[in-house]
Order: C-alpha cells, then structure tokens, then sequence
C-alpha cells in the first residue's frame, strides 16, 4: 500500500477561503482586515531593513534599543506610534510617507 500525499492548500485558496468567511461574518471580516494590516505594516519594515542591508541588531544599534525591539516591531506592529516609524525609516536612510485614501 502506497503512501498518498495530501493535499496541500495554495496561498491563493486560503485567501478565497478567507474571502468567503468575510462575507459570511462581519466580526470576522473586521478582525482579519485588522490583523493583516498590522502584519504588512511589520512586513514593509522588515523588508526595508533588509534591503538596507541592515540586521535587527545593527538597526538596534543605530536606533539605541535592543534587538528584541526591532523584533517586536516587526512582528507586533499594531500599535507603533507615528515617531517610531519615522525614527525606524531614518535610521535606514528612507523617509516615512503617510498617505490617506
């Protein structure tokens, strides 16, 4: 007997799974757009601090925190103040645009 693979969903049927449970249920609807907007937030930030060629504890170093703090600035961005992305994008060299649409 033969092991079978199983079968292994794609990023793109989980996010039309995602979709579907939206439309069937506000409350989680409002809680995954939160939450994926905190995730590409620190996701934007750790994607710049890679290009920049910097590590979380180089940018630590720069910034005059600890690499636990980058870390949770990357991965816990739900409630980064506006200072810390500009202090954050500085330290890269970047600058930090707001933008509301």
């Amino acid at each position: 007997m033969g092991l079978q693979k199983k079968s292994q969903k794609t990023p793109a049927s989980e996010i039309d799974l995602a979709e579907q449970r939206k439309d069937l249920d506000l409350e989680f609807a409002k809680t995954f757009d939160e939450g994926y907007e905190q995730f590409k937030i620190g996701e934007l930030l750790r994607y710049a601090r890679e290009r920049a060629g910097f590590t979380q504890e180089e940018l630590a170093g720069k910034l005059n925190t600890k690499k636990s703090a980058i870390s949770r600035i990357e991965n816990h961005s739900e409630d980064i103040r506006l200072s810390t992305l500009f202090h954050y994008a500085e330290a890269l060299g970047k600058k930090l645009q707001v933008s509301i649409q």
